[in-house]
C-alpha cells in the first residue's frame, strides 16, 4: 500500500509537472508568435527555440531597428505574404492575425504580392509550425547560419512547400551558392504554387552564377573594417556619410552613453544616434555625439548635412516599426535648433520614408521610401527642391533603378553623376547589393543598374555607400562580419587601385578604307579649361593617348589633302578604368569646286535668304574642323542677260556669302569671294538652247548653271611635331 501511494504521488507529481511545463510551452509559443507579428525576430527565433528545446539558453536582446534593418533586410526582394518578410520591408495592414498555428494563411494579404497565391495547408502540424516559424525567425533576423540549419529540416519534414525556396535563400547568404542552386533548381521545377516566389527563384538563380563568376575575378580594391574605437564600437554602426568636408564623417551607431531619457529603463547601446568625427593627421578623432535636439530617446540614423548646414535624418521607434520618418535640423555656429519633421508630401502616414539624401547643389531630394506607387518593396523617390527651400512632390525614378526587391540608401555622385544604391531586386551576390546607375541629364534617364561586385558586395547585405570626388575612395556598411545575433552592420572603408582612361583607334581614306599614316588626332576639352591632347597615326594608321578623369572632350582628325573627321568622347560619369575607342574617316579633298546646296538669293539681288544661311552654316563647320583650309566662294549666273551685269550679280552674291562666314567667325585671310557670272558654265549654253525653250528641262540647266560653290585654294602645313608630345 505505502508503494502504490508512493507511485500516485510520482504520478500525481509528474502529471502537475507535465502540465505546468505544457503552460510553460503555451505561453512562450504565446510569446514568440507576438514577438514575431511585433518584428521582434531575435526575441521569436528565442521563445520559438525554447519549445522546440526548453533546455536552449540565448540571450535575449533586441538589436537597433535601423541595424536590423534597417532591418535592412527584405530579404524579400521576396514579395510573399508579410509573415515571412523583416521588419522594415512590411506594409501598413498587410497581415491578418494566425489565429491558431494550424490555420490555413490563405488569408494573408498583401498588396505587392502581383499573381501570388499564399500557401494553403489542410492542417499543419505544431511541431513543424515551429519549425517553419524558427526558420523564418533567424532569417529575417539575418541569423543564417541557424537559418540555414533549421530550414534544412523542414525541407526534410517536406510539409512547407516553399520551405525548399527559403532555405536556398539563406544558403546564398552563407556563400553555398552551388548548393543554392540546386536548391533553387528544385524548387523552380516542383511547380510550386506560388507565381511571386517561382519568379524571384529563377533571378536568385542567375544571382548564383552571377557570385560564382564574381568569386573567381579579382577586383583592384581593398576594403577593410574601420577600427572599433570611432567606427564600429557599440551593437551596431552604419550609414557613414561626407560631412561637408572629405575629411568628416557622420555616421549612425548604437553605443552606450548616447542620448536617453531614463537610464534606468532604457539601455542606449541597443538606441541609434548620429555622431560625427574627423580624420586630423590621418587619425579620426574621437566620435562626438550630435547631442539634442538631434538625437533623443528615439532611434536617429542615415544623415546628411547640406553646405548649407542642414541636416537631413531618419528618426524611427521600436513602438511603432511600421513607420520611420525624415526630420530636418537647422543649424547655426555649430548649434543645431529643434528638429521638425517634413510635411507628409515626403513622409507618408503609415510607411516609412528614410535615407534622405541631397545632391550637391541642392535642387533635388533622394530618399527611401514603401510608399503607395512604389513598384515593390522600398522604392528609391525624388523631390525638386526650389530656390526657396520648397520640396516638390516625390516622383518614383522608375523601373530603371526599382524593381520588384528593396532599394535603399540613394547617394549621388555629383562628378561622375551617377547614383549609387542598394538593391536586392537585381543579380547578385545575397542581400542588399550596391549597384550604381549613370544619369544622362539631357534625356533625364538612367542607365541599367550595374552591380559593383566582390569585394565591395558579400553573400549578406551591403549598403550606404558613398565616393569621395575623386573617385579613389569611400566608405559603405555591411553585416558580412559574424556577430552574436546574426546580424551586425559595420562600416568599411575601402579603396580603389588609381583609375585610368586612354583612347584608341584608326584613321582610314573614306573612299577605300586604307590607313592613313601621319595623321594628326587633337582632343581638346570643350569647356577650354586644359590643354590640348594630340597623337599621330602609326604606319597603320593607329593611335593612342591616355586621357584625363572627369572631362569632356572635341576630336578631330586632320591630314594633308584631306578634309578633317570629327567625334566626341567623355570620361566624366565613367566610375572606373576604361578604354575609349574611336576612328576616324577622311575624304580626300576634290581639285575642283564643291557645290553648296541650297544658296538662295532675292531675284536680281544678292540678299541671302535664311534658307541659304542655314545652309551656309554647314561651311562654317566645316572650316572651323578644318582650320588649316583656304577657300574661295565661287558664284554663278546662267547664260541669260548681259554679260557684265551678271559677273556684277555674281560678285556680289558670293561677297554675301563670305561677309556671312566672316560674321560667324571665320577668318577673313581664310576666304576669296569671286563672282564668275556665266563664263564657267557646267551645261553649255548650246546644249540649252537644244531643248524645249522654258520647258522644265530647259529651266532646270540653266537652274543647275546658277549655283554657289566653294573650292579649296590652300592648305596650310599640319605640323604634328610640334604638337605632339
Amino acid at each position: 500500500m505505502p508503494m502504490l501511494r508512493y507511485k500516485i504521488t510520482v504520478l500525481f507529481v509528474f502529471a502537475i509537472f507535465l502540465n505546468t511545463f505544457s503552460q510553460s510551452k503555451k505561453l512562450w509559443m504565446s510569446t514568440a508568435d507576438n514577438a514575431f507579428k511585433a518584428k521582434d525576430y531575435a526575441t521569436a527565433a528565442f521563445y520559438y527555440a525554447k519549445v522546440l528545446d526548453d533546455t536552449t539558453v540565448l540571450d535575449i536582446y533586441v538589436l537597433p531597428y535601423e541595424a536590423q534593418m534597417v532591418n535592412l533586410k527584405l530579404k524579400a526582394l521576396i514579395k510573399v505574404p508579410e509573415w515571412h518578410l523583416r521588419s522594415s520591408h512590411a506594409k501598413k495592414d498587410s497581415v491578418q492575425k494566425i489565429t491558431n498555428p494550424t490555420d490555413s494563411v490563405a488569408k494573408v494579404k498583401n498588396d505587392s504580392i502581383k499573381k501570388s497565391q499564399p500557401q494553403k495547408f489542410s492542417s499543419i502540424s505544431k511541431i513543424d509550425y515551429v519549425y517553419y516559424q524558427l526558420g523564418q525567425s533567424y532569417r529575417l533576423n539575418a541569423d543564417y547560419d541557424n537559418a540555414v540549419k533549421t530550414f534544412k529540416t523542414v525541407v526534410e519534414r517536406n510539409v512547407y512547400s516553399d520551405a525548399k525556396f527559403y532555405y536556398a535563400i539563406c544558403l546564398m547568404n552563407i556563400k553555398y551558392y552551388k548548393a543554392a542552386l540546386k536548391e533553387f533548381d528544385e524548387y523552380v521545377n516542383s511547380n510550386p504554387p506560388q507565381d511571386t516566389l517561382l519568379k524571384i527563384a529563377q533571378k536568385k538563380e542567375a544571382s548564383c552564377y552571377f557570385a560564382l563568376d564574381s568569386m573567381n575575378s579579382r577586383r583592384e580594391i581593398l576594403v577593410h573594417l574601420m577600427d572599433t574605437n570611432v567606427f564600429n564600437k557599440g551593437t551596431s554602426n552604419f550609414a557613414p556619410m561626407y560631412y561637408l568636408s572629405p575629411n568628416k564623417i557622420i555616421f549612425t551607431s548604437a553605443r552606450r552613453n548616447g542620448v536617453v531619457n531614463d537610464p534606468e529603463k532604457q539601455d542606449s547601446k541597443y538606441l541609434c544616434d548620429i555622431f560625427w568625427t574627423e580624420n586630423i593627421d590621418s587619425l579620426w578623432t574621437r566620435p562626438i555625439n550630435f547631442g539634442r535636439p538631434v538625437n533623443t530617446a528615439l532611434h536617429e540614423g542615415a544623415a546628411y548635412v547640406t553646405p548649407d548646414e542642414v541636416m537631413l535624418f531618419t528618426r524611427w521607434s521600436d513602438a511603432n516599426r511600421n513607420e520611420s520618418f525624415i526630420y530636418m535640423a537647422k543649424m547655426t555656429d555649430g548649434k543645431f535648433f529643434e528638429a521638425f519633421k517634413l510635411s507628409s508630401n515626403v513622409n507618408a502616414p503609415g510607411y516609412k520614408s528614410m535615407h534622405p539624401f541631397v545632391n550637391f547643389d541642392g535642387t533635388k531630394l533622394f530618399y527611401s521610401s514603401n510608399r503607395p506607387g512604389t513598384v515593390g518593396g522600398f522604392d528609391l523617390w525624388m523631390c525638386n527642391i526650389d530656390e526657396n527651400g520648397v520640396i516638390g512632390s516625390p516622383k518614383n525614378l522608375g523601373e530603371r533603378v526599382n524593381t520588384a526587391g528593396d532599394e535603399v540608401s540613394p547617394f549621388f555622385h555629383a562628378i561622375s553623376n551617377t547614383l549609387f544604391y542598394s538593391s536586392t531586386g537585381q543579380a547578385g551576390l545575397g542581400g542588399l547589393d550596391i549597384f550604381k546607375s549613370a544619369f544622362n541629364a539631357d534625356d533625364s534617364v538612367y542607365s541599367l543598374p550595374k552591380n559593383l561586385g566582390a569585394p565591395i558586395n558579400s553573400s549578406k547585405d551591403d549598403a550606404y555607400f558613398i565616393l569621395d570626388r575623386t573617385q579613389q575612395s569611400g566608405f559603405f556598411a555591411s553585416d558580412r562580419e559574424e556577430c552574436s545575433g546574426g546580424h551586425c552592420y559595420k562600416i568599411y572603408e575601402y579603396k580603389n587601385a588609381p583609375i585610368y582612361f586612354d583612347i584608341s583607334g584608326y584613321a582610314f581614306d573614306f573612299q577605300t578604307n586604307d590607313p592613313i599614316k601621319d595623321a594628326l588626332i587633337t582632343i581638346k576639352d570643350v569647356h577650354m579649361s586644359d590643354e590640348p591632347i594630340y597623337a599621330v597615326t602609326d604606319e597603320k594608321g593607329y593611335y593612342f593617348t591616355p586621357l584625363k578623369a572627369d572631362m569632356e572632350y572635341f576630336m578631330k582628325a586632320q591630314k594633308s589633302k584631306y578634309f578633317g573627321d570629327a567625334a566626341n568622347k567623355a570620361t566624366k560619369g565613367l566610375t572606373e578604368t576604361t578604354h575609349l575607342e574611336q576612328d576616324f574617316f577622311l575624304n580626300k579633298i576634290p581639285s575642283g569646286e564643291i557645290e553648296i546646296e541650297g544658296i538662295e538669293y532675292d531675284f536680281d539681288k544678292a540678299t541671302l535668304r535664311p534658307k541659304s544661311k542655314e545652309n551656309l552654316d554647314k561651311i562654317v563647320d566645316l572650316l572651323k574642323l578644318n582650320d588649316n583650309l583656304s577657300i574661295a566662294i565661287n558664284a554663278h549666273t546662267d547664260a541669260r542677260g548681259n554679260d557684265a551685269y551678271n559677273e556684277h550679280l555674281s560678285q556680289a552674291r558670293a561677297q554675301s556669302c563670305v561677309d556671312y562666314l566672316i560674321s560667324k567667325g571665320i577668318v577673313k585671310a581664310r576666304l576669296i569671294a569671286k563672282g564668275w557670272g556665266e563664263k564657267q558654265p557646267i551645261i553649255l549654253e548650246e546644249e540649252i538652247n537644244k531643248m524645249v525653250a522654258k520647258s522644265p528641262e530647259f529651266e532646270a540647266a540653266h537652274q543647275k548653271n546658277r549655283r554657289t560653290a566653294f573650292k579649296v585654294i590652300g592648305e596650310t602645313t599640319i605640323n604634328v611635331i610640334n604638337k605632339t608630345h
